[in-house]
C-alpha cells in the first residue's frame, strides 16, 4: 500500500480529520516545491517506519506528508502534473468557473469558456483517479487508450455544448422577462451540477467497466472489482456535483438579495468584483469539504464484490483507492 494511502486510513477515519487535513493540503504555496523536494519528501516517509505510526508529531516529517499528499499519485507513486495537483484546482478552476458562468452576448463565447472549464475538470479527473485501469491500459496499448480519449473528447464536446444551450435558446429566441431570468440565472446550475457528474462518469468510465484493485487493511491486493470502481467514481461524481452546484448558488444567491437592497443600483459596477470574489470563497470553502465527504481510502463490504473475491480472502472489508 502507498504510504499516502497508509496515511489516510490512521488520519482520514472521519470527515473531520480529512476535512483539516485537506485544508492544509490544498495551500497553494506548496505547488512552489520542486520535484526534487517532493521526492526527496517521499524518500524520507518511505524510508522511515516511525513516520507512518506517528505521522504529523515532526515539522519535517509534517512538510513531507503535506507534499507528498498534494503531489504524488497514491496509485502510480509519480509526481501529478502541476496544473491538475489538488492545490492548484481553486486558482485554475475559479475563474474557468466563474467566466464560463457569466451573462454572454452570444452562444459562441459561452461555448469556449464551457469547453475550456470542462476539458480542465476532465483533466484533473483523469490525473487524480484510481490508477489500475491505466496499469491494464499499459498491457493493452492499441485498445484502451482511444478509446478513453474518445470517451474524455466527446464527454468534454457534450458538456460544453449541454452547458452553453441556455445561452444558445437565449440568442436564437431573444427572450426577456422571467423567461430569460430562468435560462440565464437559474438553469446554468443545476446543469453545472449534472454535468459535472457526466464528466466523471464518462472520464473514469474504465475504472468501472475494468474495475480497480481491492485491498486488505494489511495494503495486499486481494483482486480487481468493477463494483468497487463504480462506487468509488460515483462518490467522486457525487461530491463533485454538489461542489459546483453549491459554489454557485451561494454567490447568486447573495446577489439576489443585494438585489433587493438596491446596493447594486447604486453601485452597478461593484457587480463583477463581488460575483468573483464570492464564487472565489464559496469555492475555495466548500473544497476542502467536497474533498473530504467521502474517504480517500474507500471501504467496501466483502458481500458487495464479486464471486471471485469472495473465495480469495476472508476479511469482511476491503478497501481502495477512491481518487479525487
Amino acid at each position: 500500500m502507498d504510504v499516502n494511502l497508509q496515511f489516510w486510513s490512521t488520519e482520514g477515519k472521519s470527515f473531520f480529520q480529512r476535512f483539516l487535513h485537506w485544508a492544509d493540503i490544498l495551500d497553494p504555496t506548496v505547488l512552489l516545491n520542486s520535484n526534487e523536494t517532493i521526492e526527496k519528501s517521499r524518500l524520507l516517509l518511505q524510508t522511515s517506519a516511525q513516520t507512518l505510526q506517528e505521522p504529523l508529531q515532526d515539522k519535517k516529517v509534517k512538510e513531507a506528508w503535506k507534499l507528498s499528499l498534494s503531489s504524488v499519485h497514491p496509485g502510480t507513486g509519480e509526481i501529478i502534473p502541476l496544473v491538475f495537483r489538488p492545490p492548484a484546482f481553486l486558482p485554475l478552476a475559479t475563474p474557468l468557473i466563474f467566466a464560463s458562468l457569466l451573462p454572454h452576448r452570444g452562444a459562441k463565447q459561452a461555448l469556449i469558456w464551457q469547453f475550456l472549464f470542462h476539458a480542465y475538470t476532465a483533466g484533473f479527473t483523469i490525473a487524480n483517479g484510481n490508477a489500475t485501469a491505466k496499469a491494464e491500459e499499459t498491457a493493452l496499448p492499441q485498445k484502451l487508450p482511444q478509446k478513453q480519449l474518445l470517451m474524455c473528447t466527446g464527454a468534454i464536446s457534450y458538456s460544453a455544448c449541454m452547458g452553453a444551450f441556455p445561452y444558445f435558446v437565449m440568442t436564437q429566441h431573444r427572450l426577456s422577462g422571467p423567461m430569460q431570468t430562468f435560462f440565464r440565472k437559474i438553469l446554468p446550475i443545476p446543469l453545472l451540477a449534472c454535468l459535472s457528474v457526466f464528466n466523471v462518469m464518462i472520464v473514469r468510465g474504465t475504472e468501472y467497466e475494468n474495475g480497480i484493485e481491492v485491498m486488505d487493511k494489511n495494503g495486499k491486493v486481494i483482486g480487481v472489482s468493477q463494483k468497487a470502481g463504480l462506487k468509488a467514481v460515483q462518490d467522486t461524481a457525487l461530491s463533485r456535483a454538489a461542489l459546483f452546484g453549491t459554489a454557485v448558488i451561494i454567490p447568486e444567491s447573495l446577489l439576489y438579495f443585494l438585489n433587493r437592497t438596491n446596493f447594486l443600483l447604486r453601485n452597478p459596477h461593484a457587480l463583477t468584483p463581488l460575483r468573483l470574489l464570492m464564487t472565489v470563497s464559496a469555492l475555495g470553502a466548500l473544497l476542502p469539504v467536497s474533498f473530504s465527504v467521502f474517504p480517500q481510502l474507500g471501504e467496501i463490504k466483502r458481500d458487495d464484490l464479486e464471486k471471485e473475491i469472495l473465495s480469495s480472502t476472508e476479511e469482511t472489508e476491503l478497501f481502495y483507492n477512491r481518487g479525487v
